[in-house]
């Protein structure tokens, strides 16, 4: 099968011939047709994320059906539709487990990073970690729900219940979570990288009432704001927009160091908290809603062999939207 390999950190990928995969017991080969581009990916391939597999098939936003069963797989059916998110695996054993927080697993694997992912035309997955999806969706469209539209919806949820919201970098989790926002009745203020006028416009767009630069001052005070871009210095620039008792919500897995700032900008109950990764809960839920809002995803397809352009394009700020792969000629 065509996949595209990571052989080492901070290398290009390549393009390569593997073995056709097996399913071990439990697990379920997917037949792949599309698989959304992370700015995750980007700092597996960087080496900002550590201990990664390699060889390494990256990508953790798969879109396909199941071709084949392992012994005991019998969730899914050959032909089913599903998607295979980040969390690949978790122990099941732990308190965060056994308290469905199995995205704090301290042994959970991850696809694209310690599992072979989606850049290729087949991936092979623990079934219990795939999400089923309904038809009526293109596989382009929903392959960023599962990673852009998770997290941002888990983000979404641990900041409380802001009437104001600030969006800290309007890439493919924002202008996904502006949506959700949006139907929520929420207001969405969106702040993007310096004089970038045009995603800015695509932001109002989406139902934006204000856009501005990452280091300006919004008209009002936010009750809550969630930081996309990977950005420490933008956590005190959000701590500062923030009304008292508003939250700050750190998104991104890989973030560059938050600078020291006066505790005058945590004072008056604010509070700086992370997401990390996302649980099958979080995928049903938003799964369930992402259609009734409708969300829709603006995506830009790349062939599967331009995987790095793809990157390169993510890496720059040069996607409108959400970047995914298209892997099978029939993909929609």
């Amino acid at each position: 099968m065509k996949a595209i390999v990571l052989a080492a950190s901070g290398e290009p990928l390549r393009e390569s011939e593997l073995r056709p995969l097996e399913p071990d017991p439990g697990q379920v080969v997917v037949s792949v047709a599309a698989c959304g581009v992370c700015r995750t990916d980007l700092h597996i391939v960087d080496g900002e994320l550590p201990d990664a597999k390699l060889p390494l098939v990256p990508g953790h936003q798969a879109v396909g059906r199941v071709a084949a069963a392992g012994e005991g797989a019998e969730r899914f059916s050959p032909g089913d539709r599903v998607g295979v998110p980040w969390l690949g695996w978790a122990c099941g054993e732990c308190r965060y487990c056994l308290s469905g927080r199995e995205n704090l697993c301290d042994r959970a694997r991850f696809t694209g990073y310690h599992l072979d992912g989606g850049y290729a035309e087949q991936l092979v997955a623990d079934e219990r970690f795939c999400l089923p999806l309904a038809d009526g969706t293109g596989d382009l469209e929903v392959a960023p729900l599962l990673c852009a539209g998770l997290i941002g919806y888990r983000a979404l949820r641990l900041a409380g219940d802001p009437e104001r919201l600030g969006l800290y970098g309007f890439g493919a989790s924002a202008h996904v979570v502006a949506q959700v926002a949006r139907h929520q009745g929420r207001r969405v203020f969106a702040f993007t990288r310096a004089g970038d006028a045009a995603t800015q416009a695509f932001a109002r767009g989406l139902g934006a009432e204000w856009a501005g630069d990452a280091g300006d001052r919004p008209p009002e005070e936010l009750d809550a704001a969630i930081v996309f871009a990977p950005a420490g210095e933008l956590v005190p620039a959000a701590l500062a927009a923030l009304a008292k008792g508003g939250t700050v919500v750190c998104a991104g897995i890989h973030m560059s160091d938050v600078p020291s700032f006066p505790y005058a900008l945590l004072w008056g109950e604010r509070s700086v908290r992370s997401v990390a990764n996302l649980t099958r809960r979080d995928g049903e839920e938003f799964l369930a809603l992402a259609p009734r809002i409708p969300v829709r995803a603006e995506v830009e397809v790349f062939p599967l062999a331009e995987a790095n352009e793809a990157l390169a394009r993510l890496r720059a700020g040069r996607v409108r939207g959400a970047a995914v792969l298209r892997v099978a000629a029939a993909a929609t």
